[in-house]
């Protein structure tokens, strides 16, 4: 698959929370030489009401991504979980329905924003400055649903500058997980804490994440802790490292509007 068009696929979290993670992933996959273009008719692709087991509204939804990006040739999104969704689950969501095939051809056409880079042999037109210590957290469905590796941490290390760290050991969850963190609040607060601990004791000047669930649940326990770590979508870090040096803007972002 190679191609220089791509159509954006903005999940619910950025369009109606963080609207610059959009915003800096298609300046990104400017920079990286491609075409890009955004439907404004999109909305969800029923992730929360499949996982909550209403599965007639999960496919109400479905049906207005399938009939937006039917004709699109290539979609790339910032979240591994939404993408997951379509690639893994619409097959299963649509199997009686009419627009199967179509449905299923777009679970093959979706990626998601670093499994996309590598793909396309891209690494070589990430070049940005920023100097310090980054820690990078890969989501759950990223990695147990479209069992992505080391891409994040490959296109992290693109930039001069940044030494980027992992929390030895197994991969852990940030506590999200969606309706989880709401059900049992308790337990997901628990687990933020902790894989936030894990960072803090690396030393970490930002932490960098490539799915914004993650991303919005370890900056509320930031801010339930009153800590000032800065938490950017990888998307976010790639925007403001390959456009200049950005510092001062890392020291400033921990959780305010551009965060």
């Amino acid at each position: 698959m190679k191609s220089e068009k791509v159509s954006l696929f903005i999940p619910c979290i950025v369009d109606q929370v963080y609207p610059e993670m959009g915003f800096a992933m298609a300046r990104v996959l400017r920079r990286c030489g491609y075409d890009v273009s955004y439907d404004p008719r999109q909305t969800c692709c029923g992730q929360p009401a499949f996982n909550a087991g209403h599965w007639d509204q999960a496919l109400s939804v479905a049906e207005v991504f399938v009939d937006v990006f039917k004709d699109a040739g290539c979609i790339v999104g910032p979240s591994g979980s939404c993408t997951a969704m379509v690639r893994n689950y619409y097959p299963r969501l649509f199997e009686s329905h009419p627009k199967r095939e179509t449905a299923t051809r777009l679970g093959e056409n979706i990626f998601e924003f670093t499994e996309f880079l590598v793909r396309e042999n891209k690494l070589d037109r990430i070049r940005g400055s920023w100097k310090g210590r980054a820690g990078y957290h890969m989501s759950c469905h990223s990695l147990r649903e479209l069992r992505l590796g080391d891409e994040g941490l490959r296109i992290l290390k693109r930039i001069d500058g940044c030494e980027v760290v992992e929390p030895a050991g197994e991969h852990v969850c940030c506590g999200f997980g969606g309706v989880f963190s709401v059900k049992h609040e308790a337990i997901a607060e628990t687990m933020g804490g902790a894989r936030l601990a894990q960072f803090r004791a690396l030393g970490v000047d930002v932490v960098v994440a490539n799915d914004p669930g993650c991303i919005l649940h370890m900056r509320q326990e930031t801010a339930a802790r009153d800590e000032r770590l800065p938490i950017l979508h990888l998307v976010e870090f790639l925007d403001q490292a390959m456009d200049r040096a950005s510092d001062g803007y890392m020291e400033q972002c921990a959780g305010g509007p551009r965060c």
